[in-house]
């Protein structure tokens, strides 16, 4: 009995090296591919990242480059419409310079044939004026210039005629000098055309040129922003991927420690038993304890204590479940009218002083009333233009207002839409990635399966049809296989093939995660001869499947990776195009911007003079309100105390009105 229990932990010993050897082998396996994985992932993340830096960088430097391009095409425009004002300006100038020029040489022309002609009546004509007025505006000698003006101021040219000669000298002179001005003029005039003319072709060239660049660096930018949303979602994809690995890594190595703890510690124990029972045995069977067992134990024999198979198993469990008037001046007059020491030329005098006064004011009302019915029109006709002109600027202010907006919206629409369409191309090369993924994994899994079936035919050819059975290549002896072999010696036994079911065939794709668990232990193969041919068969119409299959999945494959190149490239376009209309639409909104602050300042301005126009009219209204109002009842009150006066004074003078 104690050997069979040493049979028995021997042989358990040997099924469970199996099992942990397929176990490590599993492990180091695992570990290694990981490990490589990881080492992979590692060396690509800082070249994505530093793809992405640089890939940014040159993106900013792009949109950096395509605003000094804008901004130069901007000054470019400025300097032609500065140049353009200015060549107006000269041109104006040199038009009313030149005229007067040519009048004054015709003049003059007109001027000498009349004096060398001995014409008379020329003082008389339009050309001595002009002679008049060059004589005092042009630099001439005090002699010529009193020369000129004698013979002007003389009746006639005849008076004159002895010294007509050095009139005529003078005149051909001042005549040649204009001639000469004016030749300068047209030639600076020429000059400044031709550097006119220059400016305007090279600004030009440099507004064509920024504007090619603005375009060629806008569809730069468009491309490189596809090309770095496709480096951060393989960056991400891949650092996700690493971390995976790293984690699943640090499990399968504790666990392997783990399980290599276990295995050192079960060896040891089972040695400790398997010693124990050797032990056991060789006292046990000892001649001399066999001897000494005869005369003890006559009759009796060893007894082996048997655990029941349900106590093993209870033990086991326990084990393993243990975490809103009168004028009173008149009274004067009254007053002096009822004394008796005041004489009536005194009276009189002041009669007639006070209708002198009462005249004298009601002139002042009548200035008054004018100049304040002047002034009010005026007033409010000024009012009334400024109204018009703050309604028209608040229009205008309306109308741009509403223009940003509709800009601003647009832009924003714009940028949304670059957003999303950024968002689609990432999603597209994600499903891109996963579509071209499964198509690697179905082709590789084919691959193996035709493959592994065609091996599987293969091997039962070799049993059932050996004609056709195709032999494996012969293997191919390295030069220093070659040489062991020549000096005698033998070769290391070759490595088992791996891969599936032994056969070295491997399904060839990139797989994150665990390996897979270790394969079990298979049974015994139970040979069916009478079925091989439609086995046979069977892995042909397999193999025509998958034949198709691929075929079917290549042609997929090549349609969705043309139509998403089509995307990518109309995707690349659009944003070129929306970028540039975006610039286009924010330099328009900033052009009604500065018009809405200019428009908003001269608003304000009109604003402030309507209020002060409104402030003088209320300060007339205030003065000019009450005589006007009162002015027809003041004039008549007046008159009619002027009357009375009158009447007074003739009545004082003796005038009998009864």
């Amino acid at each position: 009995m104690l050997q069979m229990m040493q049979n028995k932990v021997t042989a358990e010993g040997k099924k469970e090296q199996v099992l942990f050897d397929k176990f490590m082998c599993y492990c180091n396996t695992g570990v290694g591919d990981l490990k490589a994985s990881i080492q992979s992932a590692d060396t690509k993340i800082p070249q994505v990242e530093s793809a992405l830096k640089s890939g940014a960088a040159e993106k900013a430097q792009l949109e950096q480059d395509t605003k000094a391009s804008q901004e130069t095409r901007r000054e470019c425009k400025e300097a032609i419409a500065t140049a353009t004002s200015l060549r107006t300006k000269e041109a104006a100038t040199y038009a009313k310079v030149s005229g007067d020029y040519n009048a004054n040489i015709a003049a003059m022309g007109k001027a000498l044939t009349a004096i060398e002609g001995g014409a008379s009546g020329f003082l008389q004509t339009s050309g001595a004026s002009v002679l008049r007025k060059l004589s005092i505006e042009m630099e001439l000698s005090n002699a010529d210039r009193d020369q000129i003006v004698s013979f002007l101021s003389s009746g006639s040219g005849s008076g004159y005629a002895p010294q007509s000669g050095q009139i005529t000298g003078i005149l051909k002179a001042m005549k040649d000098t204009m001639e000469a001005d004016l030749a300068d003029a047209t030639g600076a005039e020429n000059a400044s055309i031709a550097n006119f003319d220059s400016l305007v072709a090279a600004k030009e060239k440099e507004i064509d040129a920024a504007t090619k660049a603005v375009e060629d660096k806008l569809t730069r930018i468009g491309n490189l922003g596809v090309e770095l949303a496709t480096m951060k979602e393989d960056l991400d994809d891949t650092a996700k991927a690493m971390l995976e690995d790293k984690q699943f890594l640090g499990d399968l190595e504790k666990s392997c420690s783990t399980k290599q703890v276990e295995w050192d510690a079960r060896c040891k124990i089972r040695t400790e038993e398997l010693l124990a029972l050797a032990d056991t045995i060789k006292m046990l069977n000892d001649d001399d304890a066999l001897e000494l067992f005869k005369k003890t134990l006559p009759g009796s024999s060893l007894l082996q204590i048997q655990v029941s198979n349900k106590q093993v198993r209870g033990m086991a469990l326990a084990a393993l479940r243990a975490p809103g008037h009168v004028d009173y001046r008149l009274d004067l007059i009254s007053l002096a009218l009822k004394g008796k020491k005041v004489s009536m030329a005194k009276v009189i005098t002041m009669i007639d002083n006070m209708v002198v006064l009462l005249g004298k004011e009601q002139g002042d009302d009548d200035d008054k009333k004018e100049m304040c019915e002047m002034q009010l029109d005026k007033a409010e006709d000024d009012l009334k233009i400024l109204e018009t002109t703050i309604s028209d600027l608040e229009k205008e202010i309306d109308d741009t207002k509403e223009s940003i907006a509709t800009l601003t919206d647009e832009v924003a629409a714009l940028k949304n839409g670059i957003e999303e369409l950024d968002k689609m191309v990432a999603e597209a090369t994600v499903n891109r990635k996963e579509e071209n993924e499964d198509y690697q994994s179905l082709m590789a899994s084919d691959s193996a399966a035709k493959e592994l079936i065609g091996m599987a035919k293969n091997r039962m050819q070799k049993f059932y049809n050996p004609s056709m059975y195709k032999a494996p290549p012969k293997r191919e002896l390295t030069e220093e296989e070659r040489i062991t072999l020549n000096m005698g010696g033998t070769l290391a036994p070759t490595a088992a093939p791996g891969g599936i079911a032994g056969t070295g065939v491997t399904v060839l794709i990139s797989v994150h995660g665990a390996p897979p668990p270790p394969p079990e232990t298979f049974g015994a193969y139970s040979k069916k001869s009478e079925e091989s041919n439609g086995v046979m068969a069977m892995m042909d119409a397999m193999v025509a499947d998958l034949d198709k299959e691929m075929q079917e999945a290549d042609i997929e494959e090549k349609d969705a990776q043309a139509e998403y190149e089509e995307m990518m490239k109309d995707s690349a376009e659009k944003r070129v195009t929306d970028s540039k209309s975006i610039t286009e639409k924010e330099g328009t909104k900033a052009d009604d911007e500065a018009n809405l602050q200019k428009a908003g300042k001269e608003r304000l301005a009109k604003m402030k003079e309507a209020m002060a126009t409104v402030s003088v009219i209320q300060s007339l209204h205030k003065d000019c309100d009450w005589l006007l109002k009162n002015f027809d009842v003041r004039k008549e009150a007046r008159a009619g105390e002027v009357e009375a006066l009158k009447k007074a004074k003739a009545v004082l003078s003796g005038a009998d009105f009864s």
